[in-house]
């Protein structure tokens, strides 16, 4: 069923990857693991274009053999480890404007590194955002620490504090205000935001989120996360949508 939205579908994917080697284009059990994301967007199909950004001509090649769209590459000033990623996001959209002809009202941009998403999470994603028609919108998992209880930070003098404190006194993980961890998986943006050359990560005064099942929480960011996930998708503990 088509969007109301004019909607871009973004995957980012350099060809440089730090923790795990040539991760985004890695056989995870027999498909490069870029593979994933791209079936999956195109699988949901309400986005007017899935692109994938990318500096690597070999990545390019992998993407476009699974379906998606590679109209441009990347220039690597935006392809380095220390350049936020919604710039290579936003540098998607403009390209992907003017090439394609059009003016989307939505970027959804999907992480490769964090597989464990279902088509049923995009279209809540979706539904969220047409609802509340936030200036963005992620993913997050209920966080396994509270800052309000169990997590502390160092202070100048090499002793630890509470990292937030509340008026009253809690003994209990249970009784603090809930807190989330961003999970890397799912963002939506609006075009407004995206644009706006101030804005160099996904937080606004207007920022939505939804909340993923714990599973979801796992990303790829080293060898261990690899295999754990692969662990995952061989014993049917994370069920494949695409196959």
């Amino acid at each position: 069923m088509p969007s109301k939205y004019n909607i871009l579908c973004t995957i980012c994917a350099r060809g440089g990857s730090q923790g795990v080697k040539n991760k985004n284009i890695r056989l995870l059990l027999n498909r490069p693991l870029i593979a994933y994301t791209i079936q999956q967007a195109l699988k949901w199909g309400r986005a007017r274009h899935v692109v994938v950004s990318t500096d690597s001509q070999r990545i390019a090649e992998i993407a476009k053999r699974y379906g998606a769209e590679i109209p441009f590459i990347r220039p690597k000033i935006l392809a380095s480890h220390t350049s936020p990623k919604l710039f290579s996001v936003r540098h998607a959209l403009i390209q992907s404007e003017k090439l394609f002809k059009e003016r989307y009202d939505i970027v959804v941009d999907l992480d490769v590194s964090a597989p464990l998403r279902t088509i049923k999470d995009l279209d809540t994603c979706l539904e969220i955002f047409a609802k509340k028609k936030p200036m963005t919108l992620f993913s997050v998992v209920k966080a396994h620490k509270n800052p309000y209880f169990n997590m502390v930070e160092q202070k100048k003098d090499g002793f630890v504090k509470l990292c937030k404190k509340l008026s009253a006194k809690i003994a209990r993980r249970q009784d603090a205000p809930p807190v989330y961890s961003m999970n890397s998986s799912i963002y939506f943006y609006s075009r407004n935001f995206l644009l706006h050359k101030k804005n160099s990560l996904p937080f606004s005064h207007r920022s939505a989120v939804y909340i993923m099942n714990d599973i979801s929480r796992y990303d790829i960011d080293s060898e261990i996360d690899f295999k754990f996930i692969e662990l995952l998708m061989q014993k049917g503990i994370w069920k494949d949508e695409i196959r």
